[in-house]
This record gives structure tokens, sequence and C-alpha cells, in this order.
């Protein structure tokens, strides 16, 4: 369904609602409190609809970078998986290849923000991958580079828990939820 059609879609959806199932329930002084709850309804729905429109990209835009992430699947998922330690992901470009283990060291290509997308760190501003042992980074990290194979690209969602916990370090405060896109290169055995 293409958004405008969407958008329209709604828009009746809203008026119907309003309508039939609002308009006879409400008196004339709560009429409005109706009214913005069905308009924040239909906004929210049809934000839902544009983002699912838009490409998914490696993360925040960001000029100061002097290398650019790699291609991502065309039918790479938008819905992230949460495993049983609380880490989100999501696989943007699946390959075949070895996926490494906790000893293992990984060659990689990151870019990591915090939620209100300020980038605190990433390989593609320096111009330069980065290699080290998954043993030695935080546990997110860890369990998150062991579902993609080599040449994959994955979207982590780290919880303070598995981060820099409540104390934070550096530009990371206290209890923050870290984002990372990540490119695994190779696995260094």
């Amino acid at each position: 369904m293409s958004f405008l059609k969407t958008s329209r879609f709604l828009k009746l959806a809203a008026t119907f609602a309003l309508s039939c199932v609002i308009w006879p329930a409400v008196s004339d002084q709560s009429f409005g409190q109706a009214t913005q709850a069905v308009r924040g309804a239909a906004q929210s729905a049809k934000d839902q609809v544009d983002a699912n429109q838009k490409p998914l990209t490696a993360g925040p835009k960001d000029p100061k970078e002097k290398t650019k992430p790699g291609p991502i699947d065309a039918n790479a998922s938008r819905k992230f998986i949460k495993t049983k330690s609380g880490l989100e992901y999501r696989i943007l470009r699946k390959t075949d290849g070895a996926k490494p283990t906790r000893e293992d060291s990984v060659e990689v290509h990151y870019k990591g923000w915090l939620d209100d997308k300020t980038i605190f760190d990433s390989s593609y501003r320096r111009g330069k991958s980065i290699s080290f042992p998954l043993n030695q980074v935080i546990a997110g990290w860890t369990e998150g580079m062991q579902l993609i194979g080599e040449k994959g690209m994955i979207e982590l969602r780290i919880p303070y828990k598995l981060a820099y916990g409540e104390r934070g370090t550096g530009p990371i405060p206290p209890k923050a939820r870290l984002h990372f896109v990540v490119e695994l290169l190779s696995i260094d055995n």
C-alpha cells in the first residue's frame, strides 16, 4: 500500500472511530481530549508507516566519516531480536561466513552512538578498522559478534548492564544503552 493511500486510510479510520465510538460517549468538555487522543494515535501510526518505508541505514549519518559503512541487505529485517541477556540485535548483512567464538580475535569496522544519536566512537571516522580479542570487550559486544559470520553486518542495542554499567566511562554516561553498527571483516584465530 502506498504511503498516500495508507495516510488517507489512517485519517478515515480515525474519523470513523471518533464519530462512531467516541462521539456518543463523551461530553463536550472531554471531546477535546478524546480528539487529541485519536489524533495522537493516528500520528503514531503514520510515523510507524513512515519509518518502515525509509531504507535502513548504518546508524546516524556522520559527515566526519573517512570510510563509509558497507552495503545493507535489501531484505534486512527492521525488527530487533532480544536475547535472554537483554541484548537486542538485527542482522543488516547476512553471510555464510564463519562465526567467531569468545576466544577469537576479530577485525571490525564499527560506529557507536547513544540513544540521542550522539556518536561516541567510530572506526569509520578514523578510516581504519580495528582488531581485538572478543573476550576483552564489553559483554554486549562479545555476545553480539558471535551472532554474525565473517563479512556480515549487525546492529546492536546493548543495555547498560552489558556495557559500562551504572558508572559509565568517558563520553558514555551512567546507565547508558549503547547502539552499534558493526561489520565483521575477519576472524583472527
